[in-house]
């Protein structure tokens, strides 16, 4: 089975209880849309995490990139290998945690499914200012977007699913922007570019996380701590 939940920050406690209630295995999927905190030190650090969700979590963790935490293929530790027809990034001594490449179409349930991370950190100077860690890699580069562009105007801008950080810009559930935070300081390149793709897209379904909620809008699904099938 492939199941799918969103941001967890470092708390899988849910997954936990969740594993265990389903009677899950390694041959079952869990897709996280990003900020699993799996990656968030990118160092030793880290182990800690990976080894308790190694040991105890009998899932297959394929992660989205997040905004508060470093890119995969930026830490040493990571190798790129085949899975489902699409290229992740995996360190052989956590085999069970998956990283998804940005741009990569993949094959889940018969769908093609297409992956686009990152996201704008809006408390990213308050981080900076505090000490707390901040990766200029967060959002999507040029070089990954274009890359996207070619991978969909090859598929004909048709895919079955998307799955993402943010979202579109137009879908923005503005209720959850959070509060002293000025709107206009906040850097949307990411959710106008989506907002670009969505728009001549032909798809099914848009999964993404980042903003602490699960709810509907259309044929966008938030998602948070709901674990959901993943049809």
């Amino acid at each position: 089975m492939i199941y799918i939940t969103g941001d967890k920050h470092a708390d899988f406690r849910e997954v936990f209880y969740f594993c265990y209630a389903n009677k899950t295995t390694l041959d079952d999927i869990l897709i996280v849309l990003g900020d699993a905190g799996i990656n968030y030190y990118a160092n030793e650090k880290d182990n800690n995490l990976k080894d308790s969700l190694n040991k105890y979590y009998p899932i297959t963790f394929f992660c989205i990139h997040g905004n508060h935490e470093e890119r995969p293929e930026n830490i040493k530790t990571y190798k790129a290998k085949k899975f489902h027809n699409g290229l992740v990034y995996y360190e052989e001594k956590y085999p069970n945690i998956l990283f998804a490449k940005d741009g990569e179409v993949y094959d889940f349930n018969n769908h093609k499914v297409l992956v686009i991370g990152g996201a704008y950190s809006v408390d990213k100077y308050f981080r900076l200012a505090r000490g707390y860690n901040w990766y200029e890699s967060e959002q999507p580069s040029e070089e990954i977007k274009n890359n996207v562009k070619s991978v969909l105007k090859k598929l004909n801008y048709k895919v079955d699913i998307i799955l993402s950080h943010t979202c579109p810009y137009k879908y923005l559930p503005r209720e959850m922007f959070l509060e002293g935070i000025d709107q206009s300081t906040v850097d949307n390149s990411t959710e106008y570019f989506l907002d670009e793709i969505e728009e001549k897209l032909d798809y099914n379904i848009w999964y993404c996380g980042h903003y602490h909620t699960d709810k509907k809008i259309d044929k966008i699904i938030f998602m948070f701590h709901e674990i959901e099938e993943f049809k």
